[in-house]
């Protein structure tokens, strides 16, 4: 059964918005060493409840039905294609199409028949 494996805050101001969970919540934020601006979230100690995320800069203006304004919980599949395809037949929608993080996996997101941005992750250390 999949679950949720990660949760991601997009951020028009990430530096603004590291001060604002560090603050309210103690939250831990790195920077990422990768290809992107992105910050990897630490909430909690391991071995308690909950997940750990990330934060990265806006990749579309928050506008109209634009860009993402919530946080996004990404799931972990096995197959990207065929759960993305899935989805589409179930009717949701591309939010945003396929793509490698490198070192990591393939990430897509699609919207659910509500509109809510759901991240879809297929582990691979090979994706480019």
């Amino acid at each position: 059964m999949p679950r949720v494996i990660h949760f991601e805050i997009h951020a028009e101001n990430p530096e603004r918005a590291v001060r604002f969970y560090s603050e309210l919540f103690q939250w831990e934020f790195t920077k990422w060493e990768g290809p992107m601006d992105y910050w990897l979230v630490v909430t909690g100690p391991d071995g308690t409840p909950g997940i750990n995320g990330g934060m990265l800069r806006r990749p579309q203006p928050r506008s109209g039905n634009d860009g993402v304004i919530a946080y996004v919980c990404t799931v972990h599949v096995d197959d990207l294609d065929q759960s993305f395809g899935k989805a589409l037949q179930l009717g949701g929608a591309v939010a945003l199409p396929k793509m490698p993080v490198p070192g990591v996996g393939w990430l897509a997101y699609v919207k659910d028949t509500e509109g809510n941005v759901l991240g879809l992750m297929q582990p691979d250390a090979k994706a480019a």
